[in-house]
């Protein structure tokens, strides 16, 4: 069976930063090839590029992950009739959620307290993270109006309505569900498998995470008497790095998971056009936010290849399994990894025999990066991801 599979690869350099810490506030890290690389986590990474696609596409397109979703669901119901109390609303909305869901929503212990003090009591909330889209939780408020004006929770007891519930949570599916999936431990019934799966981004060579000793001056000393040392002092970890980051989506499971799309008025292609445009833009501009304030490392990816193969995604981390050490003569990274990424998947590639009919682009920034011209057609972003788009579009259409 021909398969549609979209890879990112891509070279990022990174100065001095703690884009994604552990317990201890220390840069991750991870051993590779038997040296010490620095590592962003995969999840920080997906939280980036979700939180990329509120610029790209528009909010009925997106889901919401909370605890907090009674809360959220009853807001849409008040909207739809207003004539609800907010204590009412909140039971609606819990009674709709485990309908659909099968997890049980109470007012979390931590607050069960306040909510006897409070007027209005507390909204209730889930055991754990729920991810539901848009139209699922605008589906569920209109089963839960119609049950106001039906019996209350009764309603939810006639089999058709539970039924019709869970339904409504298991279609129409937001793009970023569609993508990263959904996990919902009581109702695994429910649950979606993630059409994108991203790896840890890791250094391509040696690192040492090292640590910035800063003081803060207290603005408002002005007797003579006043303590003349710094009014705050800390350190922070820190590192610095050429990342290769690698992502790959199952367009067909993604196809799949978003049904016959979000829109009435279009074909079922374009759902997954835009969905794999987003991914592809996001994923690549994204950058995740820790220290960001402190050291500014906004960057982009000096290196990029996207390849849509037809059988199964191959990450290419391998290529810098010997860590890239500095040239005296060139300096820095970059360019011996761009180098080793070409010369690694040209040899993968022959070797298995695999290569044959697969589009490939690439995205290059500086002399360092010239080696990628040679793997496909060199493209400026706008337009890489539209070429990617539209060769998604003519391969859904063969399918």
């Amino acid at each position: 069976m021909i398969r549609t599979i979209l890879e990112v690869h891509a070279l990022q350099t990174v100065p001095p930063s703690c884009l994604n810490r552990d317990d201890t506030g220390t840069p991750k890290t991870a051993t590779y090839g038997g040296v010490r690389r620095a590592r962003v986590s995969s999840q920080a990474w997906k939280r980036a590029t979700r939180r990329g696609f509120h610029d790209l596409l528009d909010p009925s397109e997106l889901g919401v992950r909370t605890r907090r979703v009674a809360e959220l669901l009853a807001e849409r119901i008040r909207k739809l009739d207003g004539s609800i109390e907010q204590a009412d609303a909140w039971s609606l909305a819990a009674e709709a959620i485990q309908t659909a869901t099968g997890s049980k929503i109470d007012v979390p212990k931590r607050r069960e307290q306040a909510a006897r003090n409070e007027n209005g009591g507390a909204a209730p909330e889930s055991k754990y993270l729920m991810f539901l889209s848009a139209h699922q939780l605008d589906g569920l408020a209109e089963i839960a109006v119609k049950a106001h004006g039906s019996g209350g929770k009764d309603y939810f007891k006639d089999k058709a309505v539970k039924d019709q519930a869970k339904r409504i949570a298991n279609t129409r599916h937001s793009v970023d569900i569609a993508l990263f999936g959904r996990m919902i431990a009581d109702g695994a019934d429910i649950n979606v498998d993630a059409a994108a799966q991203v790896a840890h981004a890791i250094s391509v060579h040696r690192v040492d995470n090292e640590s910035d000793y800063y003081t803060a001056v207290d603005d408002y000393k002005e007797r003579e008497d006043d303590d003349l040392g710094a009014g705050m002092i800390g350190t922070v970890e820190f590192n610095s790095a050429t990342l290769y980051r690698y992502a790959a989506v199952d367009v067909d499971l993604l196809r799949r998971n978003l049904g016959a799309g979000l829109r009435d008025d279009e074909p079922i292609t374009e759902p997954v056009r835009r969905a794999v445009e987003a991914f592809v833009q996001c994923f690549l501009t994204s950058l995740p936010t820790g220290k960001i304030n402190t050291f500014g490392n906004h960057t982009l990816p000096d290196a990029v290849v996207v390849k849509l193969r037809d059988s199964r995604p191959i990450n290419l981390v391998a290529a810098f399994e010997e860590p890239c050490k500095t040239d005296p003569d060139v300096g820095g990274h970059m360019r011996q990894a761009a180098d080793a990424l070409v010369s690694y998947l040209t040899d993968v590639e022959s070797t298995y025999g695999i290569a044959d009919g697969d589009s490939t682009w690439v995205l290059q920034v500086g002399r360092n990066t010239e080696a990628l011209t040679q793997l496909g057609t060199s493209l400026p972003m706008p337009d890489l991801v539209a070429a990617v788009g539209a060769e998604v579009v003519r391969r859904q259409d063969q399918a």
